[in-house]
């Protein structure tokens, strides 16, 4: 499925009921619709950050419904698509946070490679229907990856930004990691605790402290 450990860490999912009905919806309904991102990018967040790589979890909720959008990591566009409002806040709290210059892109491949896991916890989505995919099993398949993260004996940060993103701490529960919450990015919520709130900074010194090699934020310019 992904080609990695994550095959390993997930097999038991991959036999269950609800993971079998989310790859026949998956199959028949990008025959049907436009849906995103493309089908070859869903598991994207995983092929590209292998579980054992994993340092860091960033959780969005649903992939970007707008056309060539969404790449299948979290809060990332495409080569060439204009910034989301949210993502141009993160690359302002970045830039805030560390003086880290503001990207003239919007792909966080670079991030994933880091060790950032840029996972939503729906990973489908119809063209310009928001939350069109939610409850189809996504969710217990996304939780699944949160529970196995957290059973890793290296430390890991889990940023969650927004109530959706707070919900999945229930499952963090290894006081080895560390959670990083604030409000949501987007523009409705930034000024309600996101900025000024250093997740990026914070995360870098939890994992020196730990003696993790930090993440290298920079978005170099394409």
């Amino acid at each position: 499925m992904i080609g990695n450990k994550w095959d390993e860490i997930l097999k038991e999912e991959y036999k269950k009921e609800y993971f079998k009905n989310v790859v026949s919806f998956i199959n028949k309904i990008y025959k049907e619709k436009e849906v995103y991102p493309p089908k070859s990018k869903i598991l994207s967040a995983l092929t590209m950050t292998d579980y054992d790589d994993v340092k860091v979890v960033i959780l969005g909720q649903d992939p970007y419904h707008g056309k060539d959008e969404a790449n299948g990591l979290c809060f990332s566009v495409s080569d060439g698509v204009k910034l989301p409002p949210s993502l141009k806040n993160i690359y302002l709290e970045l830039y805030n946070d560390l003086h880290i210059e503001i990207a003239n892109h919007g792909d966080l491949t670079k991030w994933a490679k880091e060790g950032v896991l840029l996972l939503n916890t729906v990973l489908t989505v119809e063209k310009d229907t928001p939350a069109s995919h939610k409850n189809i099993g996504w969710e217990e398949f996304t939780d699944a990856i949160i529970k196995s993260i957290n059973e890793k004996d290296t430390p890991v940060v889990f940023i969650l930004w927004g109530n959706f993103a707070k919900s999945k701490k229930q499952y963090i529960t290894n006081p080895k990691h560390l959670v990083i919450e604030s409000s949501h990015p987007s523009p409705f919520s930034c000024h309600y605790g996101f900025f000024g709130s250093k997740p990026f900074s914070k995360t870098n010194k939890f994992l020196k402290n730990n003696n993790l090699k930090e993440i290298d934020w920079q978005l170099y310019k394409k």
